[in-house]
């Protein structure tokens, strides 16, 4: 066998890719429920949703009773309506998030097929689907899955609008596409949904020297669409509350990007581990595809400069940010997407192999080094408990690596791509399942249980206290809001324009508390302790490894 070569360009069936789409699309979703939901991320954006379709207020957001204006309120308008038509569980505050995620995934095969082939267009799908950050932040109910997906579809409908080959039509409603899923980002996530795409679109031009694009844009009806969809919210919200745009445009923009005053401040390379690590198992594929991105194509519009500018200016912007999470960078993975599968079918068959190979070396050295630092005695309970499952998840990929590796070997690309993409969900599924094991410390879900299968539970009515802490998970579940003592949390703005019930001491708490009749209180179980020795009457209701729930009856 000659190892060398000409790429091989083997495809499924189209019977087996529509069967393969709905697989995948039944396990995404299904992934959704079983876990509770983590503070704070996800206990925040579902208690606020919870909020919104309570006071029916569809215009100022509200966390626990105070206004918040940190985000805008696309996915909290998403999932109060998922809540009003389902129910308010653990599954439907992620749908929103996982809606995104999985149509993201689509819309990427599609962009490739679009834009490339059919076979690219699979294999784009087929990396993105499994990539560890995207599936993971997919079936996690934070903001970020929702902006990316948004800005996604500006890049994918701008790549679509721009191509030589468009027509009139197809142009300008690609265009107008591109408008409107930046307005829709806008009001995900703020002003980067505009401000990355037109940074992009002018580092683009410049390295190009391609002045015509600007031409090309539609400005006149793109920017009609953008502000009839992105305008009204914010103008209703600076009507109805006069800090809104101080805080919201200066604070929640300007100084969260300027400033480490939000305590997540991290060093410039501080993204690089955070897309090497979230890309697996395609890490391998990534330089290889940035390389051949860098090649012109005979074409005047060219999409791999264009997808590779897209990955430099958002890696940059958050780079230069004095607020840092890896969860910012997810905009970056549908266009990685699409350059790996450019690279990797047009591979040969030794690259793909050795793709696989290091894969599955790579989660074989992981698993020998996080085996013995997971099962050290010195864990804690919930460490120990999540152990087993890094077995399984580190054996899936190892084996379907392994695997994947042996059929690139005999020239099966197609299989090989497939499998490395089945290690990848597989992977990264079985950790999200091995979660449970960490809900007693992270999840409010069980400790409410406990509290509301008392034989005599809190009534509705009940007063609710939050002693030095705040979860919003428990207020979720709790299905409640309560008076904050002491601590303020990411409340403290919102406390100072109306301190309403806020209880700034424990002392304070005691007194208001010796004067109830029907309340309850959640504390840390330190400060249940200390307040018991205080000889404070409380009568515990419920208890895990973080919270205490006590009664005043």
């Amino acid at each position: 066998m000659n190892f060398s070569s000409t790429p091989a360009q083997s495809t499924w069936p189209r019977s087996v890719l529509l069967l393969i789409a709905g697989l995948f699309a039944w396990v995404w979703l299904a992934a959704l429920g079983g876990r509770g939901l983590f503070s704070p991320d996800e206990g925040r954006y579902a208690e606020i949703a919870r909020e919104m379709l309570a006071r029916a207020d569809w215009i100022l957001p509200h966390l626990n009773a105070y206004p918040y204006f940190e985000k805008p309120p696309l996915q909290y308008w998403a999932t109060a309506t998922a809540f009003q038509w389902f129910g308010a569980h653990d599954w439907s505050a992620r749908l929103w998030t996982g809606l995104c995620g999985l149509l993201t995934v689509f819309a990427c095969a599609w962009t490739g097929h679009i834009l490339f082939d059919r076979q690219r267009g699979i294999v784009a799908g087929l990396v993105l689907g499994s990539s560890l950050l995207w599936y993971y932040l997919g079936h996690y109910a934070t903001l970020d899955m929702g902006v990316a997906a948004m800005l996604s579809g500006a890049v994918f409908a701008f790549i679509y609008a721009q191509r030589d080959c468009a027509s009139v039509n197809a142009q300008r409603f690609g265009m107008w596409v591109v408008w409107a899923c930046a307005a829709l980002a806008v009001l995900s996530k703020g002003l980067i949904g505009i401000v990355l795409p037109l940074g992009t679109l002018a580092a683009y031009v410049l390295w190009q020297r391609d002045w015509a694009r600007l031409k090309k844009l539609h400005l006149r009806w793109g920017l009609v669409i953008f502000f009839c969809i992105a305008a009204p919210w914010f103008i209703a919200a600076s009507v109805q509350h006069a800090q809104f745009a101080q805080f919201f445009f200066v604070h929640e923009h300007w100084t969260r990007f300027v400033s480490t005053s939000h305590g997540r401040s991290a060093p410039g390379w501080y993204f690089i581990p955070v897309i090497l690590i979230g890309l697996a198992p395609w890490t391998f594929a990534l330089p290889g595809a940035l390389a051949r991105a860098l090649s012109r194509t005979p074409t005047q519009f060219q999409p791999q400069r264009f997808l590779l500018t897209w990955i430099v200016v958002v890696f940059g912007f958050f780079s230069l940010s004095g607020s840092k999470l890896p969860s910012y960078v997810l905009p970056i993975f549908p266009a990685a997407a699409l350059l790996i599968a450019d690279w990797l079918c047009v591979s040969r068959r030794r690259r793909i192999f050795w793709i696989c190979a290091s894969t599955a070396f790579a989660a074989a050295c992981l698993y020998a080094v996080a085996e013995p630092w997971l099962a050290s005695d010195s864990n804690p309970a919930h460490v120990a408990a999540f152990m087993p499952w890094m077995h399984p998840a580190t054996l899936a990929l190892t084996l379907c690596a392994g695997l994947a590796a042996g059929f690139a070997w005999w020239a099966k690309p197609a299989i090989a791509q497939t499998l490395l993409a089945v290690g990848g969900v597989a992977f990264v599924q079985l950790l999200l399942t091995g979660y449970t094991a960490l809900a007693p410390v992270y999840s409010a879900r069980d400790v409410v249980a406990q509290m509301t299968a008392q034989p005599s539970p809190p009534a509705a009515s009940d007063t609710l206290y939050l002693v030095d802490t705040f979860d919003h998970a428990f207020l979720f579940y709790a299905n409640r809001t309560g008076i904050m003592v002491g601590y303020r949390d990411e409340l403290v703005q919102p406390i100072d324009w109306a301190p309403g019930s806020y209880l700034p001491t424990v002392s304070a708490f005691e007194r208001a508390w010796k004067n109830e009749q029907n309340a309850i209180a959640l504390m840390r179980p330190s400060m249940y302790t200390e307040l018991q020795a205080r000889g404070l009457p409380m009568r515990e209701l419920a208890r895990d490894v973080r919270r205490v729930v006590v009664s005043r009856q």
